[in-house]
């Protein structure tokens, strides 16, 4: 197999994974309520539930740091991708609110590992590929929650039970998973990669202003995924059918968004389109709070999928072109701050909620996600757009893999 045959088969792995990923954590977000109706979870009780997640989440990100050190994290996606499935399966098995609670927690302890494993190659694979192609690696996992919401969609429409939503979705991509984990290409398989490295002396502060805004546009990311149904249904009074669908609208416009993201990265570079996409999804939330009825609160859900469908995949890269000689972990160390958004978002639009009002509760992640703004330049400037020009420079190995439109 040559070189370029092997990093293209890696690229369209990693991609299904993204995509995989998507469509279990859409199965599992789109029917929250459906999830608290079943084990009787009261809505004082369900921010616990929900922190509980990321909390888990964020601890095996921080042990994924060190294991991907012993066994690469090939090896690390390998394993928790199938995990996670299976704890989605559980969720929806159960019958007691202690079996939701195993499940839940199970599902977090592997997320935590995935999330930052995939991240870990997808950097690793644009290094070598020379030019902006994360974003479409995120396009897959968008494409994946717009499959995962349209089938909670079906299941809440037909009235199916949770457990016989999530196993077609598992029975299908169990085994697809597991076949497609031996063509995964990490930094260990690319020659001439240089050793993995710690971030040295000061390298956490250089570090933090990408963690802020990686916590600030999850904490926006998880107002959608966490609060968008129960806000459709229980502020704009929409069914429960149709409090479904603003995920599906957001995961639709994130997944137009970063589809021609990458295109926006050569052409403009990170920083500009960073800025735009905080300055639309800041809109989105504005729209989201001051809206009359159930459609135009999805208007509001669009304009958020545009705007933040960027930001995150453009911090991981800033990430790996930032540490280039540490960049596993650097992205596990910046993905902890994934979880740090949603713990943060999720208690936080839902106590201010319960204590004032929903509407109100959506301008506080609007703040928060114009803290990007101030933090811009981390993202680079010329280095970070990865045009033509940047793609064969001397003495660099990229190698310009998959052009002429093969995208994952």
């Amino acid at each position: 197999m040559t070189e370029d045959v092997r990093l293209r088969r890696g690229r369209a792995s990693l991609g299904f994974s993204f995509f995989v990923q998507g469509v279990t954590f859409a199965l599992l977000v789109t029917r929250i309520p459906a999830i608290q109706d079943r084990y009787g979870i009261s809505d004082g009780l369900l921010p616990a539930f929900l922190a509980a997640v990321p909390v888990l989440a964020g601890v095996s990100s921080v042990a994924t740091e060190h294991l991907v050190k012993r066994v690469g994290p090939a090896s690390v996606l390998r394993w928790a991708q199938p995990l996670v499935l299976l704890s989605l399966l559980g969720v929806g098995a159960g019958s007691q609110m202690w079996h939701v609670a195993v499940a839940l927690g199970t599902f977090g302890l592997s997320v935590g590992a995935l999330d930052a494993s995939m991240n870990m190659l997808g950097v690793s694979l644009q290094r070598v590929y020379g030019r902006s192609i994360m974003l479409g690696f995120h396009a897959a996992y968008s494409l994946g929650g717009i499959v995962g919401a349209s089938a909670a969609w079906a299941g809440a429409h037909w009235h199916l039970s949770l457990f016989a939503s999530y196993l077609p979705a598992v029975v299908v991509l169990l085994p697809l998973t597991l076949y497609g984990s031996r063509f995964y290409v990490g930094r260990r398989d690319i020659e001439d990669q240089v050793p993995e490295k710690g971030l040295g002396a000061g390298g956490f502060t250089l570090l933090l202003p990408l963690c802020l805004v990686m916590a600030c546009a999850y904490i926006g990311d998880s107002t959608v995924s966490n609060w968008s149904a129960k806000y459709l249904q229980d502020v704009l009074g929409s069914s429960e059918q149709l409090a479904t669908v603003p995920y599906n609208v957001y995961m639709v416009t994130t997944l137009i968004g970063r589809a021609v993201g990458d295109l926006g990265v050569r052409r403009f570079g990170a920083v500009a389109v960073v800025r735009i996409g905080t300055l639309v999804a800041a809109g989105g939330f504005a729209v989201v709070a001051a809206a009359p009825g159930a459609w135009v609160g999805m208007l509001g859900f669009t304009l958020l999928g545009i705007g933040l469908c960027v930001i995150v995949p453009q911090t991981f890269a800033a990430a790996g072109r930032l540490f280039p000689g540490a960049s596993d972990t650097a992205v596990a160390r910046l993905n902890i701050f994934n979880y740090v958004g949603f713990l943060i978002g999720s208690p936080l639009v839902g106590g201010i909620g319960d204590a004032w009002s929903y509407r109100g509760a959506m301008l506080v992640p609007m703040a928060l996600v114009l803290v990007t703004l101030f933090h811009a330049r981390s993202f680079g400037s010329e280095g970070a757009r990865y045009g033509v020009r940047h793609e064969r420079r001397a003495g660099d190995r990229a190698v310009d893999v998959g052009r002429g439109g093969n995208e994952v």
